[in-house]
Order: structure tokens, then sequence, then C-alpha cells
């Protein structure tokens, strides 16, 4: 018989595992709380669950945990970053950013990634496989034990694109919402897509209260499709519909993330595009400077990124030139990647 992964459960898929063992429901709330709220690991810290209990849930169940390779700290930050190893021998990297009182963790949602953004690392690597939902999980749990601080904010921005993971994704974010463990409130989750335009509308029938951020980079389609070949299939107009009925609907501000990239998105033209291409939606804008991976790209000068930021201002919406915290490590947007000889110098 093979064990339960008492991560990979829903509150109430946990639940109905202990009415079949016999017991009574409310223990399944309190091994929740072990878990999610008080990080447990073992079931011998269970310290309000009898021996005997114990015995029996260490024969049926495991909890799983991720083991560390490597951690690095941003020298000009206080940024972390965690190489998480996975059973099949792939690795995973998470990200925690701290600023002020706000305590962000950044997670993975896939090994590698099939969108192929041109401007992103985790492209390099390809598509691998989806993360589970207790890997998902498990990020979060294993970075709060290392930095000893429950994170304040959660954004699924790491390796992969959320939405082709859509159901683990989900699953795991309920997980982490849950009232009785970590309670990381829909208000500071936000998943990011590169615009998988039925997922979005799936999204939106699911009625899922997290935050959408869309990584936009472009305002016509002929230089998003070059930045960002799922343009291609999902051309800005099929893109800017389903956004629209998002904000409609969810009553709630996409995030669009803008890279800007010297000499490819970052002209005035391009600019005044943008102001056009989202006037009256309900958004926010991220303005981020493109953080070098390999390639022929570069970051613009501040003139230009602040000269870019000022033809949008217009828009009724927060404009933010976003900081990168942790480039130095190659943990900000766009650099998150892992081979079998790493290109951080990892010796996997």
């Amino acid at each position: 018989m093979s064990k339960i992964n008492l991560k990979s459960l829903s509150y109430h898929e946990l639940s109905d595992w202990i009415l079949s063992l016999g017991e009574k429901s409310f223990r399944a709330s309190q091994i929740w709380l072990w878990l999610y709220h008080k990080n447990l690991s073992e079931f011998t810290g269970m310290t309000n669950i009898s021996r005997q209990f114990q015995n029996t849930l260490k024969e049926r169940a495991f909890i799983f945990t991720l083991p560390l390779s490597k951690t690095t700290n941003s020298r000009t930050s206080q940024t972390r970053k965690y190489l998480w190893k996975l059973n099949d021998g792939n690795h995973i990297e998470s990200v925690y950013i701290p600023e002020g009182k706000r305590k962000t963790f950044c997670i993975s949602s896939q090994v590698g990634c099939a969108v192929g953004c041109r401007f992103c690392a985790t492209a390099e690597m390809g598509f691998i496989r989806n993360l589970e939902v207790h890997e998902i999980v498990e990020q979060v749990l294993a970075m709060q034990r290392h930095t000893g601080i429950r994170p304040t904010n959660l954004v699924v921005m790491g390796m992969g694109e959320p939405l082709l993971n859509y159901n683990n994704v989900m699953k795991a974010l309920w997980i982490l919402n849950h009232q009785d463990g970590l309670a990381i409130g829909h208000r500071k989750v936000t998943v990011s897509t590169s615009g998988i335009v039925p997922i979005i509308e799936q999204y939106i029938r699911d009625r899922h209260p997290f935050n959408l951020a869309v990584s936009l980079n472009a305002a016509d389609n002929e230089t998003r499709s070059g930045i960002m070949p799922i343009n291609r299939k999902y051309p800005l107009d099929s893109l800017i519909r389903a956004v629209k009925l998002y904000a409609r609907q969810s009553r709630k501000r996409v995030t669009f993330e803008y890279v800007l990239i010297k000499g490819v998105n970052d002209s005035p033209e391009d600019a005044h595009r943008l102001l056009n291409l989202l006037s009256g939606i309900r958004c926010k804008v991220n303005l981020i400077a493109y953080n070098p991976v390999r390639g022929p790209w570069s970051r613009p000068d501040d003139q230009c990124i602040h000269a870019f930021a000022e033809i949008i201002r217009p828009l009724c919406a927060p404009v933010t030139l976003r900081l990168s915290k942790g480039d130095d490590i190659n943990a900000a947007c766009g650099q998150l990647a892992t081979t079998a000889t790493d290109r951080h110098g990892y010796n996997l």
C-alpha cells in the first residue's frame, strides 16, 4: 500500500481520508494546523495526537519536504534565492524578497517552461514537467522554515507558466490560503501569465479570487511575437479582450508587467502604443528594466526608462518603475533557470 502524501491533499480531502481511517473529523483540523500553521515535518511533534494515531499516520502517510541544494544571498539587497532538489533529480528555484514590512515569496510552477519568451532564462531549459501540488506548497513552507519568516505576499512568477499547470497551481494556492494554515490572503497572492487566453477565461469562470498579472512587454503584435512566441497563438486582441472580461467580472485591477528592452520595445512610439492599448482598462502597470540573460539584448538607460514612464502616466492606472531585487544573483525577473550543469555555478 502506497503512503499518502499529506501535502497533496486539500482540507476536504484530508478530512475524508481521516474519516476513512475510522478517526473523528476533528483530527483533520489538528493535522492541518501542524502542517501549515506550525510548519511541522514530523508526526512525533504532533503533541495533541495520541502515540497510537501517530504510528498509524507513519504507516499510512508521509510529510513531504524539499531538500535544499543551495542558498544564494544578494550583495545589494536582502533577496535570497533557494535551489531545491526534487525527488526525480530535477531542480527548481524560489526567491525570498523582503522590502520593508512586505515579505514576498516568489515560487515556481514548472520545471522549465514551454512558452519560450526570449528575455527569460527559464525558456532556455525547455519544458521538463509540471510541478505537483505538494512541490508548489512546500516551496513556501520550506522558505518559511529557512527564513523564520511568514510571507505577507506570494507571487507565482518563478520558473514556468502557471496557467499551463492550472489545476495544480490553483489547488496549491487554496491550500496556502486556508484560514487554519498559512492563511495568505487572496489579495496578497498574484498569479502571472504570459497570456494563455483559454485558461484566463477558465480562471474567470472558476471565480478564483487571486490577483492576475499579465506579462505584456509590447503593445503591437509584431514586436510582442518577436519577444514572446505565444503571441502568435493568442494575439493581443484576444488577450486584451480576456483581460477586460477579468477586470469587469472580478472588479480587480489586472497587473501588466512590461520588461523594457533597449531598442526593442522602449521607444516613445512603443509607449504611446501602450497608452492607447491599455486606455480604459482597470489595471496597473509595472515597468521593469531588462535583467540580462544570455542573448543580444540589454537594459535601456535610466533617461529612456523615465521618459517611457512619463508618456504612459496619463493612464487612469498606477504606473510603477519596479526595481529589480536580486539581479546580482540571477534571482530577478526572467533570470531563474537550472540545468544539469547550471549556469549559476551550482554543482548539481
